[in-house]
């Protein structure tokens, strides 16, 4: 007789063997897992009927699962834009970060001692952001960009305190971020008012913070040194939603007069991941410190005089605070903010200016290429986006882009948006061109079209130099960077050398065979915003994980769209107060909380 091999999933993930079992079953004084189990659980909520899930499955056998799922996901190269774009992942920061378990197993850094290397890592992503976009303090990651404008615009309603109710809001914004603006807005009192600031200026009664949005959705930029010294003069505050690449090239946001930054570092190197997870980012002026959301890296000195990095200023804030805390706010995709940092470190300043000039360039190219064929460019001031009026044509032209391998944004019926990144090559300038140029019945170009010089206004380029900190510099080839990963590594505890004897929702080790299908193209390459029929694969495998969760929750639906447990609590609470309104008891405004619980639950 042979022993048996070893092919559930859990015999391989959860670790102790039969023997430990039975050994820690002794030492409780207990015959079995059932026993202990109805000594744990009271009766009343001991619920014995087996779960209406699928039957366990082996690693290989899920791994090809996956694998099937993911060829149901029809790739295509993306130029939607709307803050999510294609960009490439230096396979060193791949290899060293994304897919090892030294970095993607670690804990929150509460314990200094045992996390300098992320800590560094960290503090070097506020000083990324806090360089390009010219305010002097950020902080360390947000969720996305679209609650990271939701946490701005609170921001600066509680720094003039609660006392004006009115957010201006650009017409020019992404679509996404407005729809998180409005259902923030609503629950904590505040009027929001869309206004084309390009074309009106605001009424400035009441309000407490104007957003603007530079490059814009439409791809427009946007000089708002005149609006932010009018919001200023009315006493309002100017937010600035932006893009990190863009500005390697235009001037910072603080130079036009913001008071708040924010955006999206996901083109550093993030793949776009049907839209997550990405890293966000806050920057904003010194005196605005104790009423940013999430978490500052500070740098001190240790007991042995030796530079080091510890959470400043909010450490456990929900835990300290509770209902009275700033934000809800928490870890914040750390990882995905560990590998845009990285990005830039590896590239440099005169990279990231290279990438943001090619891509400039390529835009620059399509947009000239499109007016000799006769075509309306309707974006005057771009960076990598314009968009093209194709009155009443607008899905046609998209759907032979379709065909020809390219998605567009279908803006409206006449209009289609074209954001290009630094995947984007000249052959595909030329695909694109002749595909649209076939569908509208106009003579294609004869020849591939040729880069065009950068033509950015003079106006709205920057004339400083930032980055200029070693670590900018010091990590530009891959020998280099692999051993300071190294180094990093090195200071951090992480899963991969012990257990992390801490009670959490994220001390949870998530096995090789669940990492590695992240790093998928079918996966990793698809934007969020794709028409419905390329993403069967990713939704199939949503509506799996929605219906499994139903069943082991005993609940009817699940949503997955909150991208964190903090995001998760705060639209359940909208919508149990959406219940009691629509059941005419709105008046309903108390929420018990226990005292033991997590410091989120008071923060929601």
């Amino acid at each position: 007789m042979t022993d048996p091999v070893t092919t559930h999933f859990s015999d391989r993930h959860i670790g102790p063997s039969t023997a430990d079992i039975d050994d820690m079953l002794s030492t409780l004084g207990v015959t079995s897992l059932d026993a202990l189990m109805a000594q744990v659980i009271p009766d009343t909520i001991l619920d014995q009927a087996p779960l209406d899930v699928p039957e366990a499955a082996s690693e290989e056998d899920a791994l090809a699962e996956l694998r099937a799922l993911s060829r149901e996901n029809v790739l295509k190269t993306s130029l939607i834009g709307q803050g999510y774009y294609g960009c490439h992942t230096p396979q060193v920061i791949l290899r060293n970060v994304l897919e090892n378990p030294g970095w993607y197993t670690s804990y929150t850094p509460y314990q200094p001692e045992i996390s300098q290397g992320r800590l560094e890592v960290l503090f070097n992503f506020q000083t990324l952001v806090s360089e390009l976009t010219g305010l002097p303090i950020a902080n360390a990651s947000l969720l996305d960009e679209a609650t990271a404008a939701a946490e701005a615009m609170a921001m600066c309603h509680r720094a003039l305190r609660g006392k004006r109710s009115r957010c201006v809001v650009d017409a020019d914004t992404h679509p996404q971020t407005l729809d998180i603006l409005r259902t923030r807005a609503e629950p904590i009192g505040i009027t929001l008012d869309v206004v084309d600031l390009r074309q009106t200026a605001p009424v400035w009664d009441d309000v407490f913070a104007v957003l603007v949005q530079t490059p814009g959705t439409s791809g427009e930029l946007f000089d708002c040194s005149d609006l932010s010294a009018a919001a200023h003069d009315a006493g309002a505050l100017v937010i600035c939603a932006t893009d990190l690449l863009a500005l390697s090239l235009l001037r910072s946001p603080a130079d036009m007069g913001a008071d708040v930054a924010i955006g999206s570092a996901q083109r550093f190197g993030v793949p776009l991941g049907f839209g997550g997870p990405h890293a966000a980012f806050m920057a904003t002026q010194d005196k605005y410190k104790r009423s940013m959301p999430g978490r500052l890296i500070g740098q001190s000195i240790d007991a042995n005089g030796k530079s080091a990095y510890r959470l400043a200023l909010q450490t456990r804030e929900q835990h300290i605070r509770r209902e009275k805390a700033t934000s809800n706010i928490c870890t914040a995709q750390a990882l995905l903010a560990v590998m845009a940092t990285l990005y830039a470190c590896y590239h440099g300043p005169q990279g990231l200016r290279a990438i943001a000039r090619r891509v400039h360039s390529t835009t620059a190219t399509l947009a000239e290429h499109l007016r000799a064929l006769g075509f309306d460019v309707t974006t005057q001031r771009f960076f990598d986006t314009v968009q093209l009026r194709v009155p009443g044509a607008a899905q046609s032209v998209a759907d032979a882009a379709e065909a020809a391998g390219y998605n567009l944004r279908r803006v409206d019926a006449d209009t289609l948006g074209m954001s290009l990144d630094e995947t984007t090559t000249q052959d595909d300038l030329a695909a694109l061109l002749s595909a649209i140029a076939a569908c509208l019945d106009v003579s294609s170009p004869d020849a591939l079209p040729s880069a065009t010089a950068v033509t950015l206004d003079p106006a709205l380029c920057r004339d400083d130099q930032p980055l200029s900190q070693t670590c900018f510099h010091a990590y530009q080839s891959e020998t280099e960077m692999m051993r300071y990963l190294r180094r990093l590594a090195d200071k951090d505890l992480a899963l991969d050398r012990s257990m992390i004897p801490l009670g959490s929702c994220t001390m949870k080790l998530n096995a090789a065979a669940e990492m590695a299908p992240v790093s998928w193209p079918e996966f990793t390459d698809m934007h969020p915003f794709v028409p419905a029929e390329q993403s069967r694969g990713y939704r199939r495998m949503i509506t799996q994980v929605e219906r499994m969760l139903s069943a082991c929750t005993g609940y009817d639906a699940v949503s997955l769209q909150p991208n964190a447990g903090s995001q998760g609590e705060y639209a359940g609470l909208l919508a149990i107060k959406r219940y009691h309104e629509a059941r005419g008891q709105g008046h309903r405004n108390v929420c018990l909380i226990p005292g033991s619980a997590h410091g989120t639950n008071p923060a929601s």
